[in-house]
């Protein structure tokens, strides 16, 4: 079988995937980069160290760019992500078997559908193509929801996601290396308005309150940086909460290793939101909120993390004192945490799982998986909140 993955370009978030793709299939996988990496990503550690047998990057001369667009027909299977529909378009034609890769659609809202232009998009990318052989993985718990408003996708839509590097920990010493005084709280993300960092200012001066002895770290930088710290000061929280700056992805995993409890706190734009894998695999307790992307496939609540109400700042707060005073219950979150992540949320799952089912419908048979990564995304209802604690 030989399968193409077309996207904007590698980063570290993909290579593990891409790198067991590449010993399942050999030569016959590829990710076709379409746009130089911007120079902020490259800034933040994101940069490749090496060349990948598996990368063409079809912006490099003209020869290479047509050796991309003739790959989009002759694979058996193609998987586009944010990628130029010319890439795609003459397969889908020919209903040869093709995936879009997506997150939700609707980031901002539904009222984007009023402006006829978006409508009309949406229907020629998406709808046109109901009946075709043309397939969703929701890289978003919420994207099976978003296409089906606009009819697209029926009986096609599959859980996905992204798979960044799964570690693999001795369990005992991974969680003897957190539960220490005082209990840590970390935060990481780009400092912009809809990831929220000022929620976890929030549970911080709560916590500080009511006679907690915690200490939150924010790692990352943005835009509102300078706000939340002047919010930090007037709060006189400066002696709890520290502003680490950007750092590499292997130092962010060194600090999330050493976390008790791992905030993410973004609304309903945060699409995916791959620091929750990351966080999860090193063991972390987390509380996240409901609208982000990922968080409805990778925890259950109450098991493996906490799922507060988006925008509930009481329920994100209750949620993080009930595992502040209890250390029992932090571990074992942390260890649910790890053994979801090692069992079914990876790079090496999600390649076996994505080959197995392209054979199964290039044959004519949908192969059908009970959870995680290709197994079928369900519509979630309208004011999804779990509610079995």
């Amino acid at each position: 079988m030989k399968l193409t993955f077309y996207s904007n370009y590698l980063n570290h978030h993909q290579i593990p995937f891409c790198e067991e793709m590449y010993k399942l299939l050999g030569s016959d996988y590829n990710f076709v980069a379409t746009e130089p990496m911007e120079e902020e990503r490259i800034q933040l550690g994101w940069g490749l160290r090496k060349e990948y047998p598996y990368e063409i990057r079809s912006y490099e001369n003209q020869d290479t760019y047509k050796k991309c667009l003739n790959l989009g027909l002759e694979s058996d299977v193609v998987i586009i992500g944010s990628a130029p529909e010319v890439f795609v378009s003459d397969r889908i034609r020919q209903n040869e078997l093709t995936f879009r890769y997506s997150e939700r659609l609707f980031k901002t809202g539904i009222w984007r559908l009023m402006n006829p232009r978006t409508l009309i998009s949406m229907i020629k990318q998406h709808t046109c193509h109901r009946n075709s052989n043309l397939h969703m993985l929701c890289a978003s718990a919420y994207t099976s929801k978003d296409v089906s408003v606009i009819k697209a996708y029926p009986n096609k839509k599959y859980k996905w996601g992204y798979f960044p590097e799964l570690r693999k920990y001795n369990h005992a010493e991974l969680l003897a290396n957190k539960n220490k005084q005082p209990i840590s709280l970390l935060w990481c993300g780009r400092f912009l308005g809809w990831k929220h960092p000022e929620k976890a200012v929030a549970v911080m001066n709560r916590l500080r309150d009511n006679g907690f002895g915690c200490m939150l770290e924010f790692i990352g930088d943005g835009p509102i940086n300078a706000e939340i710290r002047n919010l930090v000061t007037s709060l006189k929280l400066d002696d709890r909460i520290k502003f680490l700056g950007s750092m590499s992805p292997e130092k962010v995993r060194q600090h999330m290793e050493k976390a008790d409890i791992f905030l993410f706190t973004s609304d309903r734009q945060e699409g995916w939101g791959v620091v929750l894998n990351e966080a999860m695999n090193s063991g972390c307790a987390v509380v996240a909120s409901h609208a982000i992307g990922s968080v409805p496939f990778l925890i259950q609540t109450g098991n493996n993390g906490f799922i507060y109400k988006d925008n509930d700042i009481d329920d994100l707060y209750h949620k993080v004192e009930i595992l502040v005073e209890d250390a029992d219950l932090r571990a074992e979150m942390g260890l649910n945490a790890v053994k979801t992540v090692e069992r079914l949320w990876n790079p090496k799952v999600a390649a076996e799982r994505l080959v197995e089912f392209c054979n199964g419908l290039l044959a004519n048979k949908v192969t059908e998986f009970e959870d995680g990564p290709c197994s079928r995304a369900k519509v979630l209802k309208n004011n999804w909140f779990p509610r079995n604690e």
